[in-house]
Parts: structure tokens; sequence; C-alpha cells
């Protein structure tokens, strides 16, 4: 008898957390929908009276049912990120490519410590990369190219070391380019990195090349 009790509380407990879960990142996606103009409707199905976000368009769930990813790529939608964001724990895929997404990127998205990609390109971001990117260690694909971004590059970003993939180029960052985030080079996991068409002091020079497979673009070009 004790030990069916025991199942059945661990079986609830399961069941608990899975909710809790559901309902924080449900609450987090609705409050960022609210901030967005979205003229293609196609947030439409993300409810707010939803308690399982894992029906929504554009969204994967794990089979826990906690969100994994969220391809929102080319989608119209304009607006900013919000902190709240941070609070998809679970989340490996965030894509937003080819939208109008502006304001700053909050420091919250340092929090998504199961993030592999994070593609922010082509939009019109402002402000710095926080620096608590550095805690996103399991991340392989950092796209922020072509985006109004400014400031330096974090030395943070030299504790990536899954760090696959690096687009920066095409901003406005300043000052040179951290000798942490260029020790990645070294590790022989990067394959590619593009600091071109910014403000940037120095150089890095196609020596390094032998490590990757694409040409490692000089900022000054």
């Amino acid at each position: 008898m004790a030990s069916r009790v025991l199942v059945y509380f661990a079986f609830a407990l399961v069941i608990a957390v899975a909710s809790v879960n559901c309902n924080t990142e449900v609450d987090a996606l609705i409050a960022w929908k609210n901030k967005l103009s979205d003229p293609n409707n196609v947030l439409g199905s993300w409810d707010p009276n939803s308690a399982n976000p894992c029906t929504w368009s554009h969204v994967t769930c794990s089979d826990q049912n906690n969100v994994t990813r969220v391809d929102l790529g080319v989608a119209r939608l304009s607006g900013p990120l919000i902190p709240e964001l941070g609070n998809l724990t679970f989340v490996q895929y965030l894509v937003l490519v080819g939208n109008s997404i502006n304001g700053t990127i909050p420091k919250e998205i340092g929090h998504l410590k199961n993030l592999i990609r994070l593609e922010l390109q082509f939009n019109i971001l402002t402000g710095s990369i926080p620096d608590s990117f550095g805690n996103l260690t399991a991340l392989k694909f950092l796209e922020l190219s072509n985006n109004n971004l400014t400031g330096p590059i974090p030395a943070s970003l030299g504790n990536l070391t899954s760090l696959q993939t690096i687009n920066l180029n095409n901003n406005s960052f300043t000052g040179t380019i951290p000798i942490e985030v260029l020790g990645l080079v070294r590790l022989a996991v990067i394959r590619v990195i593009n600091f071109s068409n910014n403000k940037l002091d120095g150089s890095v020079h196609n020596s390094t090349s032998g490590f990757v497979t694409s040409v490692i673009q000089d900022p000054k070009a």
C-alpha cells in the first residue's frame, strides 16, 4: 500500500511540475505577443486561455510538454524582445530572422541555458550584446548580423565552447575583438566567424583559417 502511495505521489508531482512549466511558458509567450505588431496574424493560435502552448503554431514542445522551439522567421513581426522570454528555460531554438524586432536584447535571454540556436539576424535591434550571453554554454549558432547593434563584443562569449558559428557582421560594434573570443578558434569546434562591416579595431587574419572551414573575415573588410 505504501509503495502505491509513493508511486501516486511521484506521478502527481511530475504532473504538477509540468503544469507549472506550461503556465510559465504561456505567460511569457502571451506577454510577448501583446507587445508585438502581427499584421499577418501568425500568432493567432496563441491563446491566453490555453494551458498548453504545445498546440500553438510556430511552437514545438518536448515529450514533457516543455517549449523547445519557437520558429518565427520572416513573419513580418515588429516590436521588442521582452525579459519574460528568459522564462522559456527549456527552449533550444529561438528563430526570429528577418522581422522588424527592435529595441535592445534583454539580459534575461542569457538565462536560456539549453539554447542551441539563436537567430536574430536581419532585424533592427539596438544596444549591445548582454554580458549574460556568456551563460549560453550549449549554444552552437549565434546569428546577430544585419542589425544596429553597438558597443564592444563581450569577452564572456569566450565561454561558449560549443559554438560552431558566430555571425556579427553588418552592425556597429566597436573596440577590439576579445582574445577570449578569438581563443574559440583554437578549440577546433567553431567553423564560421564573421565580424565584417563593423567599427572594430584590429583584425582577424586568415592565418587562423586552418582551424575553420569558412574564412574568418577581417572586421575592416
